[in-house]
């Protein structure tokens, strides 16, 4: 319940004007983690997200340094947020996915040379014009390569089979049921509800 009060308050913060006030660093920080929770969720609307996302950190980065470590800082974020979701059985999915598709974020229009248009009518030009068409690409297998990230770790988590040692050659006869191998290191992750991804993200307004 405290993993799903946080990511409450991440989209509080997103939605209303503070998100625009809060230091760079901390709202890329929310950005990543948001990100995380609608791609385990399986948002419709993630890879929009994602793309928008991108654009906020490389349009408000100061400089290369500061975005390079933004970038970090939001991978990390995401994957976190990921991995929690997976790990707490998608709890509240339903609702987390409600609110995600209606965030103000949405609201943003982006243009093609990175500058955005603030829901509030603000507009805010990137230091460097970059492409903003080639900042994310929705064909990518990220989900399903997180996905694997997250087996893997679970694997890696669950306890080794012990085999057992040979005693004696002609070991003591026992009861069918002592005799019987129970499997103790079964796989308990559960798969991510699948995203409906489009082929491509078409939110880039050409002014």
């Amino acid at each position: 319940m405290k993993k799903f009060l946080l990511l409450s308050s991440a989209f509080i913060l997103s939605a209303s004007a503070a998100f625009a006030q809060i230091p760079y660093m901390e709202e890329v920080k929310v950005l990543g983690a948001i990100s995380g929770q609608g791609m385990a969720c399986g948002s419709s609307r993630y890879t929009t997200f994602e793309m928008l996302a991108r654009a906020i950190m490389l349009t408000k980065a100061p400089d290369l340094e500061t975005m390079n470590k933004a970038m970090y800082a939001y991978n990390r974020e995401k994957a976190n947020a990921y991995m929690a979701k997976q790990m707490d059985g998608f709890y509240e999915c339903p609702l987390i996915v409600r609110r995600f598709d209606n965030q103000e974020i949405f609201n943003i229009t982006l243009y093609a040379d990175g500058s955005l248009k603030m829901p509030d009518g603000k507009v805010i030009k990137p230091v460097r014009p970059y492409d903003a068409s080639q900042i994310y690409d929705s064909s990518a297998p990220e989900i399903q390569t997180a996905q694997n990230i997250y087996n893997r770790s679970q694997k890696r988590a669950l306890p080794q089979k012990i085999t057992p040692q040979i005693s004696s050659l002609k070991p003591e006869a026992r009861p069918r049921y002592e005799n019987a191998i129970i499997e103790t290191n079964a796989s308990v992750s559960a798969a991510a509800p699948a995203a409906s991804v489009p082929s491509s993200v078409k939110h880039i307004s050409r002014r």
